[in-house]
């Protein structure tokens, strides 16, 4: 399969609309946009974190005092 240069994608209205308000706010042209996008993708890494990075680092509960529970020996009979 090769690949022409040119593409054309059908979106939803809502997904359309979106954009050209992004690509209004930002002072650029739809496509600008969308090659601003795909090239934030050529990383390989996701541009967003994903939800759950981080799930644990909760203050709350024992998590944040595991090494120290460790180190004193917790959980060894």
């Amino acid at each position: 399969m090769s690949y022409d240069g040119c593409m054309t994608i059908d979106l939803p209205a809502e997904a359309e609309a979106k954009l050209a308000a992004e690509a209004k706010r930002r002072g650029v042209t739809v496509d600008q946009l969308i090659v601003e996008y795909a090239e934030s993708l050529s990383g390989g890494a996701p541009s967003k974190m994903p939800a759950f990075v981080a799930a644990g680092a909760s203050e709350g509960g024992i998590s944040h005092q595991i090494d120290e529970l460790l180190a004193d020996g917790f959980g060894q009979d």
